[in-house]
Parts: C-alpha cells; sequence; structure tokens
C-alpha cells in the first residue's frame, strides 16, 4: 500500500495485488457465501464446502509464504479480505480469521521448520481445519488460573495432558490445535506453555457444540483431555513461553476481528442507505427525513474512522514484522473501535428499517447478533481498553 500527499491531501492506493485479493474475496463471498449464510445461521450447520473452497482460492493461510501453501501476501491484503469475507457472513469470517491470524500467525513466528511442514501447510491451503484454545471454564481474560496440565513423562519424550477448554472456535471440527497449557503452575503465567495438538491422537475429546446468538455457522465447544499425550516435538516455542507467544497471537487475531466488525458494518449501512432511499412514508422517502440522515452521517463516519485504524494497525504489524516491535496498542485501538462500530452500525441499521429489521426475512437481524461477538472474543472490549491505556502509561 502507497501513502501519497495529494494537494487535497493524504490518499491510500492499494497495490495490483491488494486490489485483487479484495475483488476475488468480494466475488467469492457474494456469489457463495451470501446466498447460503441465512440458511446456516438457521440450521448452524458448519459450512465445510464454502471453507473448502476458500482454502483452494488461499483465503485460510493468505499472509503464510508460497513455500508453506500460501499466498505470501502482507497484512493489509489479509484485512481487505477480511472485510470482504464478514460482509457476507460474519460465521465465514470467524474460521477465516481463526485460521490466518490465531493458528497460522503463531506457527510462522514461533514453529519450527518440522513443525511447519506437518501443521501449517495442511491449513494454509485449507486441506486441515485449524483451531486456537486458551480459555478455560473459570479462566478468560486472567490466562493465569487455568487450571489444566502437562506434566513430562519420566522418560522425556512426552507431555501428559489433562483438562477442559472452552469456548474453542473450530473446536468440532479442528483437525489441529494451537493449546495453552500449565507446566509449572506455581509461575502463574510464566508457567504456561503452548502445544500442537492432534485431535486424531488418543486422549482428545470433543464437547457439545455450544448454542450461541450469533455466528452461528462458526462451529464453537468444550474440548477435553484425558491424558493426551504431546510428543515432546510437539512444544511450541519455548516451555514456560505459552503466555508470550498467545499475546503476541492475539495482536494478530484483534486485526482479524476488527476486520470482521468492519465487513459486517459495510453491510448492514449498505442495506440502510439502499432502504433510506426506496421506503416511502408521508409521501416521501425515509432518507429524506434528518433523522435518518443523521444516523447515516454517523454509520458512515464511524465506518470510515475504523478502517483507518485498521489499516494502520496492519501497517504496524508489517512494521513489526521487519523490526521485531509489537502493534498491541494500534491492534487494540482498531479491534475496540470497529467492533464498537459494528455493534452501533447494526443497531442503527435495524432501527432504520423498523419492523422489518427485526424480521428473519432480511439479513439485518442477523448482523445484529453477529456483531456482538466483536466485542468479546479476542478480548473483550474493557480489555482492549487496560491494552490501549496501559501501553501509553507505560503499565504492565
Amino acid at each position: 500500500m502507497v501513502v501519497s500527499i495529494a494537494p487535497s491531501g493524504p490518499s491510500l492506493k492499494l497495490s495490483e495485488e491488494q486490489e485483487s485479493i479484495r475483488q476475488m474475496a468480494r466475488n467469492f463471498a457474494q456469489k457463495e457465501i451470501a446466498p447460503i449464510a441465512a440458511e446456516f445461521d438457521e440450521s448452524g450447520e458448519f459450512p465445510l464446502e464454502t471453507i473448502k473452497k476458500m482454502g483452494r482460492l488461499g483465503f485460510m493461510g493468505i499472509e503464510v509464504p508460497e513455500e508453506y501453501g500460501g499466498q505470501g501476501m502482507d497484512t493489509v491484503a489479509y484485512v481487505l479480505a477480511m472485510e470482504e469475507i464478514a460482509k457476507a457472513d460474519v460465521s465465514h469470517s470467524t474460521i477465516m480469521s481463526v485460521n490466518n491470524s490465531l493458528y497460522c500467525h503463531g506457527l510462522m513466528k514461533f514453529g519450527t521448520e518440522e513443525q511447519k511442514q506437518k501443521y501449517l501447510v495442511p491449513i494454509a491451503t485449507g486441506e486441515k481445519i485449524g483451531a486456537y484454545s486458551l480459555t478455560e471454564p473459570m479462566s478468560g481474560s486472567d490466562a493465569g488460573t487455568m487450571k489444566s496440565r502437562a506434566v513430562l513423562s519420566a522418560d522425556g519424550s512426552h507431555y501428559v495432558i489433562n483438562g477442559t477448554k472452552s469456548w474453542v472456535t473450530s473446536g468440532p471440527v479442528a483437525d489441529y490445535i494451537v493449546l495453552f497449557t500449565m507446566t509449572e503452575p506455581e509461575k502463574k503465567h510464566n508457567g504456561i506453555t503452548a502445544f500442537m495438538i492432534d485431535t486424531t491422537r488418543p486422549g482428545f475429546v470433543r464437547g457439545k457444540k455450544e448454542p450461541k446468538l450469533g455466528i452461528r455457522a462458526s462451529a464453537t465447544s468444550e474440548i477435553y483431555f484425558e491424558d493426551y499425550q504431546a510428543p515432546i516435538e510437539d512444544v511450541l516455542g519455548e516451555v514456560g513461553k505459552g503466555f508470550k507467544i498467545a499475546m503476541t497471537v492475539l495482536d494478530a487475531g484483534r486485526i482479524g476481528i476488527a476486520s470482521q466488525a468492519l465487513g459486517v458494518s459495510v453491510a448492514a449501512y449498505e442495506a440502510s442507505v439502499q432502504y433510506a432511499r426506496e421506503r416511502m412514508a408521508f409521501g416521501q422517502p425515509i432518507g429524506s427525513f434528518q433523522m435518518i440522515q443523521q444516523k447515516i452521517a454517523d454509520m458512515k463516519t464511524r465506518i470510515e474512522a475504523a478502517r483507518l485504524l485498521i489499516w494502520n494497525a496492519a501497517l504496524a504489524k508489517m512494521a513489526a514484522h521487519e523490526n521485531g516491535g509489537r502493534y498491541s496498542t494500534e491492534a487494540s485501538m482498531a479491534k475496540l473501535f470497529a467492533s464498537e462500530t459494528a455493534m452501533y452500525v447494526t443497531h442503527q441499521a435495524v432501527q432504520i428499517h423498523g419492523g422489518m429489521g427485526y424480521s428473519k426475512e432480511m439479513p439485518l437481524e442477523r448482523f445484529f447478533r453477529d456483531a456482538k461477538i466483536t466485542e468479546i472474543y479476542e478480548g473483550t472490549s474493557e480489555i482492549q481498553r487496560l491494552v490501549i491505556a496501559r501501553n501509553e502509561l507505560g503499565l504492565r
């Protein structure tokens, strides 16, 4: 992406490659995903067929180097594609976000060559489904209190893992999972270790699929470990460095969720503009009323502000890749603002549509339900504010 200064002010120009993946994602999303989104939301069925197609098109490993089955593109390309997929259906974009940001990013940054060949290539190509597991029933934002355990075997060849993890996106269908569990509980956050989990191995058990308010086609469940044996070579990164890995990965994940929130905002906004032009009341389009105009103006402004924050975070991530820095503040600001924008815009969209906005005959009520999760996962809005403030104040 090129930033140039024109007489009228700064402008952002996307590269040919970035424009290409945005258009490809837009075409696929509107042709393949939008027509089935309501059906899969209603049934709660995992959309495996379209996810496999997304994998074949390269959407499951956009930033993964080509030698590992990915597209080898940058973060800007990723957020552009995410916005387009989310605009058609947030559930599909959730699966895409987990594969790209939470799973592939962690493996690219911390995985060994052997781990990349075994666990990264099949996910980046869409052959397999990946997941990320940090949360437990009594351990959410406070990861240092997790109860699951990994104990090194007497001969040092493997770890034996026991415990329960919750709210695992793609848990019911995942082939491989990046797992965070305690190896040294007395050290709390500094005792967490990351593991690569092969769900076909003995000792891995899937729990029931969670009934959710929104993103219903994105399967979520608890998972259980019952004396699961993880070979020593499946430790991701260093023993005891799992919390650092988890937080690094979440920075990337927050950019993906921000892009997702932007996509559903744009979908709700565009539907509202069209409806305001066509819906007649008191002999004129409702868009001629100032109260509707105010909503449209505020929705548009927040959307454009969110997009710039997301692009800024994407550029910060790309710079961090070069200089080894962090981009936590930029990612949290983008996620915080974009997710709250999604809730605001979808709320106003339902209001503009009136009774039709409340009906399942139109997608507005689905947009509204789907938008809520963006304020919760990958760190709640409250956690984002803590991250931003602590970074600004120099607190750790």
